[in-house]
């Protein structure tokens, strides 16, 4: 079999505690990218790109940074989706006041006043946890919408109180506004969630990330070897808030072109990302990836099924997916706390015996 470490010697720390120590799992991951990058944009069509491409990957950013804070460092948010809505105002309010700008740092600048919101929004983790951290990140949803909605000068006084992306290029290519292809949409967002997915990983295996989960297992054991849980948490709030703010700069200037807050970052929209860890596996970079291909493939497929191929009504099929949804995490909740990462990781080990016995 090839999923094997047979032969495959380790010379040194740095080859020792690579992110993929099999090689096996290092060529996958350049074939996957490979793929991604060099294939796929050649054969993308609209209704792959909107319907499944663009939603899996930004929401694989939110997912990712997330799971920083829920996942890492345990501290339970709600709050994702106005989070997602103070990257995409701050994306629009730069690319409205800055238009000479390239798109691509308007996007990572959204991420950092994301981060800058999302840290004072996380000084309450200093003192509560568990429940009532929840309850406050949940304030935090409904004020940053509210604050949105009633503010005119964040939609730069539009009579129908929606943010309309502009159009901006890269290297000539329209990557905002009704003229862009599909296959620019997708790299760009290609490009982010590899950055992030690189980033977030490091982060998790590095000093930081050591820290985060110290403090997720038992903050007062962490603080008495050293750990500042002032320092921790804030931190946390911050790396998550960046990714997150960078998803919502994409979903309103990349995806979807225009939203209103009400409708594209409400409460749901923070359910949403948290189910999506929740099935994919809190504490992993990959299980956000497998949360987020779930939960955006999962309606495409149950209408594939049910209303093109049963013939059963739109709405029936809407119900039965919260159905499926709702039993999956009440499943992994309780048999598989960890998700589909969980999963997968046990699949491979399992390969990686065969046909010996387990």
């Amino acid at each position: 079999m090839l999923y094997r470490e047979a032969g495959d010697f380790k010379t040194s720390y740095v080859a020792d505690s690579q992110t993929f120590p099999i090689a096996f799992d290092r060529y996958r991951y350049w074939v996957v990218l490979a793929v991604a990058f060099l294939v796929v944009p050649f054969f993308i069509t609209d209704y792959t790109a909107n319907a499944l491409l663009l939603p899996f990957l930004i929401y694989s950013i939110a997912a990712i940074g997330l799971n920083i804070l829920t996942g890492y460092a345990g501290q339970v948010s709600l709050g994702t989706g106005g989070f997602m809505a103070v990257g995409a105002y701050a994306c629009y309010k730069l690319m409205t006041a800055f238009p000479d700008v390239n798109i691509l740092i308007h996007v990572i600048l959204a991420g950092g006043i994301t981060a800058a919101v999302g840290t004072a929004f996380g000084l309450p983790s200093l003192r509560i946890k568990g429940f009532y951290l929840a309850v406050a990140t949940l304030a935090a949803q409904f004020f940053l919408v509210w604050l949105f909605n009633k503010v005119s000068w964040f939609y730069n006084y539009s009579a129908s109180g929606q943010i309309n992306a502009p159009e901006r290029t890269v290297l000539g290519v329209a990557v905002t506004g009704p003229n862009t292809p599909a296959w620019a949409s997708y790299l760009v967002c290609l490009v982010f969630v590899t950055a992030c997915a690189l980033i977030a990983r490091n982060l998790t295996r590095g000093a930081l990330g050591r820290q985060w989960m110290a403090i997720r297992d038992m903050d007062i054991a962490a603080e008495i070897i050293g750990v500042n849980p002032l320092k921790a948490k804030l931190t946390a709030f911050a790396v998550s808030s960046f990714f997150v703010g960078i998803s919502g700069a994409l979903f309103f200037a990349v995806y979807l072109g225009a939203v209103e807050v009400g409708e594209a970052f409400g409460i749901n929209k923070s359910f949403l990302v948290l189910f999506m860890i929740i099935i994919g596996g809190l504490g992993s970079i990959f299980g956000a990836f497998a949360g987020a291909a779930f939960l955006v493939c999962l309606p495409v497929v149950l209408k594939l099924i049910g209303v093109d191929l049963l013939g059963w009504p739109t709405d029936l099929v809407a119900h039965f997916q919260l159905v499926i949804v709702g039993l999956l995490i009440m499943f992994f909740l309780v048999k598989e706390p960890h998700g589909l990462a969980q999963l997968w990781r046990l699949a491979k080990e399992k390969l990686r015996l065969w046909p010996f016995p387990h």
